[in-house]
């Protein structure tokens, strides 16, 4: 199988993004990097529009510091757009994006708004000549953060994390599909991030490792200070994981509530998309 930066030459332009510091192109310093907490993100009248059509509608959301947050609803409704909004990957039309109170649309941001950001991509997106160490240990060594002998560290205590130690002079070509999103995971972690986001993390997973890819992010929430954000058409994926949920349709968010304010709400486009995507909860 080719390299991934051979399929998608422009993978790896983006996949440097997603593994940089996200304010003012300074150096990623030790005090920075051990400093990671959860940030708040605030959304404000974004839209988004591609060649007439009108992705994103007037998007206003709240997420809290360390929040575990899942924006839900079905294929083609604007999730993955927004996400990408998030982390600076595409730019509004009108509107703003604000994380830990800074706006990601300004060139400079503030040594006082610092803070750091990892994507988990839907397709994993490991280097195949790369091993597992290799690939989670990819942005410490570009930002050149530690000493070899620190990073290799960091490296297997990540993997521990995601239930991989031991694993790291795998070849990726020796991983399972969720030992592949793992590893992803494990790799987003390394860089210490205060947010970290999920792109349709169970996309190509069979039931059996969607649960246990769950279990690793909920067991993640009592062992590292984050704030989370998923994507995700999975819905029972995100009510077991999620503080809060919120459900999108037609590019507009049409309600935000905890786990069980969305499995009882009233309104009938979440309703018919619990029925069709859970098959039991209608009536409860």
């Amino acid at each position: 199988m080719a390299d991934i930066s051979e399929q998608n030459p422009g993978l790896l332009k983006r996949l440097s993004h997603a593994f940089t510091r996200m304010a003012d192109e300074q150096p990623v310093s030790i005090a920075d990097y051990e400093d990671a907490t959860g940030v708040s993100v605030q959304i404000e009248q974004l839209n988004k529009s591609f060649n007439g059509n009108h992705v994103l509608k007037d998007i206003d959301l709240e997420i809290k510091p360390g929040e575990t947050f899942s924006i839900i609803g079905p294929s083609g409704t604007g999730k993955s757009v927004l996400l990408k909004h998030i982390v600076n990957l595409i730019k509004p039309d009108s509107g703003r994006v604000f994380i830990d109170g800074a706006d990601i649309g300004k060139r400079s941001i503030t040594d006082s708004n610092r803070f750091s950001y990892s994507m988990v991509f839907q397709t994993s997106a490991l280097f195949n000549s790369l091993t597992v160490g290799e690939n989670v240990g990819l942005w410490l060594r570009e930002k050149e953060v530690f000493p070899e002998r620190r990073i290799r560290r960091i490296i297997r205590e990540k993997l521990r994390l995601v239930g991989l130690g031991g694993k790291e002079n795998l070849q990726t070509s020796e991983l399972s599909g969720g030992m592949k999103k793992r590893v992803a995971i494990a790799r987003s972690l390394a860089m210490n991030p205060d947010l970290i986001l999920y792109d349709e993390p169970t996309a190509e997973l069979d039931p059996v490792t969607t649960d246990e890819l769950a279990r690793v992010i909920d067991s993640l929430k009592d062992m590292v200070n984050l704030t989370t954000i998923i994507v995700s058409h999975d819905l029972n994926f995100a009510l077991y994981l999620s503080d809060r949920v919120a459900m999108m349709d037609k590019g507009k968010i049409i309600e935000v509530g905890t786990p069980e304010e969305i499995k009882q709400s009233q309104n009938p486009i979440i309703r018919n998309f619990i029925y069709t995507t859970t098959k039991g909860l209608k009536g409860d």
